[in-house]
Parts: structure tokens; sequence; C-alpha cells
């Protein structure tokens, strides 16, 4: 019987420094994703506002990587 191995998966999310980011950061750990190193800030001239991103991995099933398909469609 052949075990199946894992397939580790990294995501980055980002966006401004507020209660959606947090909301984004929550909704993935929720679902399944684990934090992987320390969050970034950085100022946006641009905006003027904080802009924050962390990352996080998952592991998943042994798949095919699929290049084109979104990250939170595997399983």
């Amino acid at each position: 019987m052949q075990t199946r191995q894992a397939m580790l998966i990294y995501r980055f999310l980002s966006g401004d420094d507020d209660s959606a980011f947090c909301h984004k950061v929550s909704k993935a750990l929720i679902e399944g994703w684990q934090l992987y190193g320390e969050p970034r800030y950085v100022h946006d001239p641009g905006t003027g506002r904080m802009r924050c991103g962390q990352a996080v991995t998952r592991d998943v099933a042994d798949q095919p990587y699929d290049p084109d398909k979104k990250l939170v469609d595997y399983a």
C-alpha cells in the first residue's frame, strides 16, 4: 500500500493595516493555513497608509501542482 505524501503550499496575504486584513488572516487560519514567519509592514507613500503582509502555509494531500489552480482550492 502506497502512502500519500503531503505537499506544502504557500500564500502571501497583503492589504491595508486595518481590521479587514486581520479578518483575512483569521479566515486563512480557520481554513487550516499556518502563519509562516513574521508579519511585514511598509508605508505606502502614494496613499499615506500602512500596508501589511503575512505569509501562510498549508499541508495538502499529494496531488499534481497546477499553477493555474487557486491555492485555496487545494484540498
